[in-house]
């Protein structure tokens, strides 16, 4: 009994060291929450603003122009999958929903489908899958920043301009409240954006416009996707902890009822002997 009680009291205080850290993170990812929801809140409209100016722009080119390379549809090469996951665990279904949307795009778009692969997450998922990624890019966005997006940005239109990838497929984990968070997917290229009919002034003329919007538009597209994907991650990753800390009390109060239980049987049964061996010494 007595080594019952002990390993009852070890477990208890392996649990209280669990809650601890589960509520130390917890409170780590509702500050990130935080900071990126703010972020957020200044990506969306800048994204939706410069979406609406190249729709404006596109509508004005006519019939007979040469498109720009990155809204050629390049539709025969192989198509990519960019997967924007994470670097770390602890978060969920935020990992499996992601790579499973990822993995359905590719069987969509063929054999010869590639992946780009952001964050450790989906590297792994992807390798042990037998599917070599053709680009990883792990540590990039931690936290998700305009550099970074630039980076893989420029890699994708450089893929896809030397006609490596004919079509660009982004997966991200778009951030709705708190308690809710869909996987999404949508073209980031070629570039797609439906016209907006109309005249304006543009100087010095359309082309030059163009070839400085378009390559802006992909890069902020997919740094609105980073922000998204991470604040995701970051709530997803709050609501894990917050429910491990939960489950933690909820062990802890039944181990402590468990451990009272069972000290008050080791206790009774001490003074049972103790009674019996006064009664023997009395009838000897």
């Amino acid at each position: 009994m007595a080594q019952y009680v002990r390993a009852i009291k070890s477990r208890i205080s392996n649990i209280e060291d669990i809650a601890q850290i589960t509520s130390a993170m917890n409170a780590i990812a509702m500050t990130k929450v935080t900071r990126l929801k703010r972020k957020l809140a200044h990506v969306r409209p800048y994204f939706a603003d410069l979406e609406a100016f190249t729709r404006k722009l596109a509508g004005q080119q006519s019939s007979d122009a040469e498109p720009h390379p990155l809204m050629i549809d390049r539709g025969a090469g192989p198509a990519a999958v960019l997967v924007l996951n994470s670097d770390r665990g602890l978060c969920e279904r935020y990992k499996g929903e992601l790579n499973h949307a990822a993995e359905a795009e590719l069987a969509k778009a063929g054999p010869e489908a590639r992946v780009l692969a952001g964050g450790e997450k989906a590297r792994a998922y992807f390798v042990r899958r037998g599917i070599e990624p053709l680009r990883v890019y792990t540590d990039v966005y931690e936290p998700p920043t305009w550099e970074a997006a630039t980076r893989v940005a420029d890699e994708a239109m450089e893929l896809y301009q030397r006609g490596e990838v004919g079509r660009v497929k982004l997966v991200y984990m778009k951030f709705v409240s708190d308690l809710s968070q869909k996987p999404a997917v949508v073209d980031l290229l070629p570039v797609a954006v439906e016209p907006e009919p109309g005249e304006s002034l543009v100087e010095p003329d359309l082309a030059t416009a163009l070839a400085d919007t378009l390559p802006l538009f992909v890069r902020v597209k997919l740094y609105a996707a980073m922000v998204e994907t991470k604040t995701s991650e970051e709530a997803i990753r709050r609501q894990a902890m917050r429910n491990a800390t939960d489950n933690a009390e909820d062990l802890l109060g039944t181990l402590r009822r468990s451990y009272n239980r069972a000290r008050q049987q080791s206790i009774t049964r001490e003074i049972a002997d103790i009674l019996g061996g006064a009664e023997a010494l009395r009838g000897n």
